[in-house]
């Protein structure tokens, strides 16, 4: 993720927990996904199609998650983004995204 964009979620009250602070940058999409979900956390990923895909097989399998939050990359400054998911956080609670999938570009600031 984004340095600003981590810091702008933070600066605004939401828990943000990085790859890279989690250990887990080199690790492939499925371990992260299963690390996100065994701890709760929503995924919030730039790489749309891949964790879609994984999103579909968790459905397939009976498999949780905490939840994704999908973003096409470079289409939106960090600010932006932060303002998006802000309000994303805003409206859905943690329960509302268990095994959900959320696009970033859904959710245009108010």
């Amino acid at each position: 993720m984004l340095r600003a964009l981590v810091l702008a979620l933070r600066a605004r009250g939401v828990d943000v927990l990085t790859a890279r602070e989690a250990d887990m940058i080199e690790r492939s999409d499925e371990e992260q996904l299963a690390f996100a979900a065994s701890a709760g956390r929503v995924i919030c990923t730039f790489n749309v199609g891949d964790f879609y895909r994984l999103h579909a097989e968790y459905l397939r399998v009976a498999k949780t998650h905490a939840g994704m939050l999908l973003m096409p990359q470079q289409r939106y400054a960090p600010g932006e983004l932060a303002r998006r998911v802000t309000r994303l956080v805003g409206a859905l609670s943690a329960e509302d995204m268990d095994n959900r999938v959320e696009f970033l570009s859904s959710w245009e600031p108010s």
